[in-house]
């Protein structure tokens, strides 16, 4: 599964340059991954009600081509790896108007997150704990190979 979401570039996301600051990319890819859980039918505030969390362990970007206020970015978003101890998500983000898979992406990157108890902040087996959350990660993961 690939989940597709809209940003448009506001001027205060833009540096002296004109284009987009690297670090509001990662804020996107926030952005992006939350909906992508909300898709699924999950959000970050139910896993953390049952007390557990999903920090973020790594975290990769590369650039492409830059993106300048007033443009629109589509971050689409998908699972690329899966196991009970982690979930990574790969991120592309195209300019509104590029085609995807033909144009140069504005940028790439990837993420990788654990699930962790809230109260000890160690990490737990997602499979084990939210199979729920598990099955619909290996749902999507399954459907975009």
């Amino acid at each position: 599964m690939i989940s597709e979401s809209r940003i448009r570039v506001r001027y205060a996301e833009t540096d002296r340059m004109g284009i987009v600051y690297h670090a509001n990319y990662l804020v996107w890819f926030e952005i992006a991954r939350s909906e992508f859980l909300e898709k699924l039918g999950f959000s970050y505030e139910e896993m953390e009600k049952a007390g557990y969390m999903s920090p973020v362990a790594d975290v990769q970007l590369s650039y492409g081509m830059p993106l300048t206020y007033g443009d629109t970015a589509i971050v689409r978003t998908r699972v690329t790896k899966l196991t009970p101890a982690k979930t990574v998500y790969s991120y592309e983000v195209y300019k509104d108007g590029q085609a995807v898979g033909v144009d140069k992406p504005c940028c790439t990157g990837s993420s990788t997150h654990c699930l962790v108890s809230a109260e000890s902040f160690k990490p737990v087996n997602q499979k084990r704990i939210m199979p729920e959350l598990y099955a619909a990660y290996l749902e999507a993961l399954e459907a975009d190979e």
